[in-house]
């Protein structure tokens, strides 16, 4: 039977992964990424188990943050809910640090677009 640690980076990875999916960036680097988050995102939910309802939210953070630092001009994911007119921007995990059902936020309008793991 697989731990409570294990089963919540699972369920992480598969909530990234379907975003990624769902904007075309599931490639090898994304997927690089999101290994590198879950190598990261175990030990430290080792270290604070109680922090289980953060590791989703935190794990799309690191992958937003690896994926931006490793090709300035990769943003994911992008916002396509405003106007085609407006500047490309992304959007952002919120509540910031994580927790219970973090949301996809558009960084420009401020507005909910969707749950993580639902775009």
């Amino acid at each position: 039977m697989a731990s409570m640690n294990t089963t919540v980076l699972f369920d992480a990875r598969a909530k990234v992964l379907h975003d990624l999916e769902a904007r075309g960036l599931a490639g090898a680097a994304a997927v690089s990424a999101l290994e590198d988050a879950m190598t990261q995102r175990g030990w430290w939910v080792e270290q604070w188990p109680e922090g289980k309802a953060y590791v989703a939210g935190l794990v799309a953070q690191d992958v937003q943050d690896l994926l931006f630092d490793s090709d300035r001009s990769a943003r994911w994911p992008v916002c396509v809910s405003c106007p085609p007119e407006a500047p490309v921007h992304s959007l952002h995990i919120t509540p910031d640090l994580g927790g219970p059902d973090p949301i996809w936020i558009c960084e420009e309008s401020g507005d909910a677009v969707a749950s993580l793991g639902d775009l």
